[in-house]
């Protein structure tokens, strides 16, 4: 492999014409310097300077790989650009995670911000709701839970903590309550909302068993937005986070559960090889303000 630094001296000697001068302007000697130009010979197997008189003259070979070195020369330049770029977060790329009610609210302010303040970052965008086997993205939201194992190379933050809300018609005698014990609910038909039967399931799910039952699913389906509009038509009841209720059909409400009240607490990890990027840390600074206290 050819040493840039004596491909630099080539070009530095053809420039000036002289081993002295170009030891001078360099700050070598000129031993140094005809050492170098002599090691790149052997290096290249070619001739690339002729002795005359006391001087040298470049060859054709010498001059064809000076210039064709100006190319190296450049992309180096280049990729020293991105390299400053990269530590001051204007290129590159950064992946986020996230779940569905998460991403739908907090996401699009997140990306408007990092493309605003950083226009050359490619942003990846990654639905991990499932995250067996996965990558972990650069930063991830997610739900935490007891038994949910952490990576080791990513620093865990807590985001906010979600309650579930019971989702009822206007004219459900549970409508005009502030707040509902849970075990009220013990003999409502349910529509089921959940496909993934993760951290969010569990904490319903457990949260039912403390307050002394199971609930009866009276129709699944597979997300919050399917869900909901069931209930306008009376079949039941559906309970989710409040994050996930969004824009409510007309005729329903949403009512306080307690006693006690199912809570997911929802955290973002940063690895820590990207903790310190500042389109990282930019990220977490909209997601902590989005999400709110």
């Amino acid at each position: 492999m050819l040493d840039v630094a004596k491909l630099r001296l080539l070009r530095a000697v053809i420039a000036t014409g002289s081993v002295r001068a170009t030891a001078a302007s360099l700050g070598y000697t000129p031993s140094a310097v005809s050492q170098q130009l002599a090691a790149l010979q052997r290096d290249t197997g070619l001739r690339l300077f002729d002795r005359i008189g006391r001087g040298i003259e470049p060859t054709s070979a010498g001059r064809t790989l000076a210039g064709e070195a100006e190319q190296v020369f450049s992309a180096l330049s280049a990729l020293d650009g991105v390299v400053d770029d990269l530590r001051a977060g204007r290129v590159g790329s950064l992946s986020i995670g996230y779940f569905a009610s998460a991403g739908a609210t907090w996401l699009p302010p997140v990306a408007a911000a990092l493309q605003t303040e950083f226009p050359e970052l490619r942003l990846d965008l990654r639905m991990t709701e499932q995250r067996d086997g996965l990558e972990l993205p650069d930063i991830d939201l997610f739900v935490d839970a007891p038994g949910i194992e952490h990576a080791p190379h990513a620093d865990v933050h807590p985001l906010v903590d979600d309650p579930f809300l019971a989702v009822v018609r206007h004219t459900d005698s549970l409508a005009a309550r502030d707040e509902v014990p849970l075990a009220e609910l013990a003999g409502r038909r349910w529509i089921d909302n959940d496909l993934q039967r993760g951290a969010c399931r569990r904490v319903l799910l457990d949260a039912c068993a403390e307050a002394g039952f199971s609930p009866q699913f009276a129709v699944e389906t597979h997300d919050y937005q399917t869900a909901i509009p069931f209930v306008a038509t009376g079949i039941g009841i559906t309970v989710v986070p409040r994050l996930g209720v969004g824009d409510l059909p007309p005729g329903l409400t949403t009512v306080r559960l307690s006693s006690p009240q199912p809570m997911r607490h929802i955290a973002v990890s940063v690895k820590k090889t990207v903790a310190d990027h500042p389109a990282a840390v930019r990220a977490l600074q909209v997601l902590r303000s989005v999400a709110g206290p």
